[in-house]
């Protein structure tokens, strides 16, 4: 099978959720016995220049008849006039992370055998949308690596954003949010790429210089490898101020390792949190809304007996979390199914 992706799929400066997921579905293809070919199409994906349309359709246009291909929807979801070129020749698979919600994406799914969405919100996103048949779109959710256990801090003050640094994270929201919580020990480390919106990267921090709070807020960069195991293990809280978000990776990252989180209830969000013996292993607020974010993270920072509550819920929605080797399996069903069709 082939499986295209975008260009900067193994860039270390660009880590993200798609990318990491994308990345680990290749490895477990391979690991139950496909034999996958990679196309890796560079380009400003989803805004590729003409150029990059001219590639992706040299590739397509390549692949042997009756090719089963995985397209990643960072790609699939803007060429649909490639992709119904190719409708009849080729078993297409879009793999969509986040849904466009436009005729563009309309039409490019149109050409698809199967569709397999990242999360149960963005499959049910896609059936509102879209025209498509709900036995044809499956849903493969991330799954999660075992991790040690974290304890946390007696004062739970370490808080830990693990996000690309742009607008539709939140960050600024949470600044806001933290200039108005008094509790002098808390500090924050923000790990995730800056380079994506350099505006919003200079505007944060001419706000986080505003409120004085540069000795107590780090905008770390992209943390990789043992970088970023070493951010999650300092951790007492993860805060993910998401504006969108149709799962959140860092959640169940966050809860691999004990870690609970506090969250926007947005997209995906609330699934990737779940639940543990009735209990959310974290909190919810509402997005853009950095009163409802400082009132949470104030109440996390002084009550002792909510920590508690909620490190032990994390701590039992840990050993309920789906490994990767479940999201392959769910991937090979949708696989099967283009196959035959």
């Amino acid at each position: 099978m082939h499986v295209i992706l975008p260009g900067d799929i193994d860039d270390p400066a660009a880590p993200s959720g798609g990318n990491g997921y994308d990345r680990r579905i290749c490895a477990g293809l391979v690991d139950a016995g496909w034999t996958v070919r990679e196309h890796a199409v560079p380009g400003a994906w989803p805004q590729p220049a003409p150029a990059e349309h001219t590639r992706l359709a040299e590739v397509l246009a390549g692949l042997p008849d009756d090719a089963l291909v995985l397209v990643d929807g960072l790609v699939a979801s803007v060429v649909p006039d490639a992709l119904t070129a190719h409708a009849r020749r080729l078993r297409l698979v879009p793999l969509v992370h986040l849904p466009r919600d436009d005729d563009t994406e309309a039409r490019a799914l149109a050409a698809a055998r199967t569709v397999v969405a990242t999360s149960a919100w963005t499959r049910d996103r896609l059936l509102r949308r879209y025209a498509l048949a709900p036995a044809r779109v499956h849903v493969a959710a991330p799954g999660v690596d075992p991790a040690p256990a974290v304890t946390g801090s007696p004062t739970g003050s370490a808080l830990l954003c693990v996000a690309a640094v742009a607008a539709h994270k939140g960050h600024d929201v949470l600044v806001e949010a933290l200039a108005a919580v008094p509790d002098p020990h808390w500090t924050l480390t923000c790990a995730g790429p800056l380079h994506r919106e350099p505006a919003f990267v200079d505007r944060l921090r001419d706000r986080i210089a505003g409120h004085r709070l540069g000795d107590r807020i780090r905008l770390a960069g992209p943390l990789v490898g043992d970088r970023l195991a070493a951010a999650y293990a300092a951790a007492d809280l993860l805060v993910h101020p998401s504006r969108g978000e149709t799962y959140g990776m860092v959640v169940t990252e966050a809860l691999a390792r004990g870690i609970p989180v506090l969250a926007t209830a947005v997209g995906g969000l609330p699934d990737a949190l779940g639940y543990a013996a009735g209990e959310r292993p974290g909190l919810l607020v509402p997005p853009e809304d950095p009163d409802a974010l400082a009132d949470a993270v104030r109440h996390w920072l002084t009550d002792a007996t909510l920590r508690e509550r909620l490190r032990r819920a994390a701590h039992l929605r840990r050993a309920a979390l789906d490994d990767w080797t479940s999201t392959t399996n769910r991937i090979t069903t949708a696989l099967r199914e283009a196959t035959a069709s």
